[in-house]
């Protein structure tokens, strides 16, 4: 369970704030990772900040002052992004890093990438196998025509940010209480960008880019499953002012199909035979996704057994969208028991029940009576 954050920083509850401050700071100097030597120094560094972070907001201290961390839960974890009292340091990793020579991290932007699209296609279970290549449609933006992508009306251009002079960031110096410090800022007349746009184009207000309906033709690979994605790179978003494109990923979603199941890279088929197919075997014709073939069922198969068609099932693809091999159709067999008869099919059922109750029953010369009953059921009669 975390410590009482008024223990961690060592102070009374009806601490004032600049108590607390005082205390913050006093601990973070002694327990930062850069000058501690104890052992657990990076932990306790971490609990420091996590109390602070809670104690130093009066909101959060009245949460946790009447019901504790679970009032600031999902509050009071990691580092704090901007430290009162620090003059809203992004990370308080600037302070020391500052502190023991380097600097802060850059605030740039710069021009933005595109974003990511994302499209969703449904193909059926026997293009999956085989793959298909399918016409997909949607929304994304792209270059602005009229300006070329850069935002500014034709016969002008962007300037550069006098603010920022280009570099898309403003430095200020702060008094911090290890010293002066170097904060740099987005620039916030540009955005980071470095550049102004002073006659924008009225076809994209400036942005460069413009919402359009695009159509591609995507291909899906053999062996594809419910829910894969498919990356296209560079069909996504167009970005900035020549920045790269985002991904369009397209989402393949599958039909199931009438009778073929799907079983990791093995194809699922259930078939049902009869009981004189059973009892006495047949060829029947089978069904795959390659079209019929032709499958022995032995004499005497029962329920459950199970055929094995090689190289009848599903590619198993590979991440780099190619093929290693295919997997296999399993065929599951279902004795099926009449459950209507006709007269002379219960007629025969009996006799065949009769002489099958009796052990070691003799059979009589030539084709015997349990081959007839068969052959009625099979239809040859």
């Amino acid at each position: 369970m975390p410590r009482d954050y008024y223990d961690v920083l060592g102070v009374a509850r009806g601490a004032e704030n600049s108590e607390i401050k005082s205390a913050f700071r006093r601990l973070a100097r002694q327990y930062h990772p850069d000058v501690s030597q104890e052992a657990d120094a990076e932990a306790k560094f971490k609990e420091i900040n996590e109390a602070y972070e809670v104690l130093s907001d009066d909101d959060k201290r009245a949460r946790y002052d009447r019901f504790g961390h679970a009032g600031v839960n999902g509050s009071g974890s990691g580092f704090p992004g901007g430290v009162g009292g620090f003059g809203g340091f992004e990370d308080i990793f600037d302070i020391f890093n500052s502190a023991f020579g380097e600097q802060p991290r850059g605030r740039r932007r710069g021009p933005t990438a595109g974003r990511d699209r994302r499209v969703d296609v449904t193909i059926d279970f026997v293009e999956a196998v085989f793959g298909v290549e399918k016409e997909v449609e949607f929304q994304r933006l792209e270059s602005c025509d009229s300006c070329d992508g850069t935002g500014a009306a034709k016969g002008s251009r962007p300037s550069t940010c006098g603010t920022c002079n280009g570099s898309g960031e403003v430095r200020q110096v702060q008094q911090t209480f290890l010293g002066s410090m170097v904060r740099a800022q987005t620039c916030p007349h540009c955005g980071g960008k470095g550049q102004v746009i002073s006659n924008p184009c009225r076809n994209c207000d400036g942005s460069g880019r413009r919402r359009k309906r695009a159509v591609l033709n995507v291909k899906i690979p053999a062996g594809v499953s419910e829910g894969i994605q498919i990356q296209v790179r560079g069909d996504g978003d167009a970005g900035e002012r020549g920045a790269p494109p985002g991904n369009l990923f397209v989402v393949v979603h599958v039909k199931d199909h009438v009778y073929f199941k799907r079983k990791e890279n093995d194809i699922i088929l259930d078939i049902g035979i009869n009981i004189a197919q059973a009892t006495l075997g047949d060829r029947i014709s089978v069904d795959t996704v390659d079209g019929p073939v032709e499958l022995n069922i032995p004499p005497g198969v029962q329920t459950g057994k199970v055929f094995r068609l090689r190289g009848k099932g599903i590619p198993r693809l590979r991440s780099d969208g190619s093929n290693s091999g295919r997997g296999d159709q399993m065929v599951y067999v279902q004795v099926e028991t009449p459950t209507e008869l006709t007269e002379r099919q219960r007629e025969l059922f009996e006799q065949l029940a009769e002489t099958l109750g009796r052990e070691n029953a003799p059979r009589t010369g030539g084709r015997g009576f349990f081959d007839k009953v068969m052959d009625y059921l099979a239809g040859d009669e």
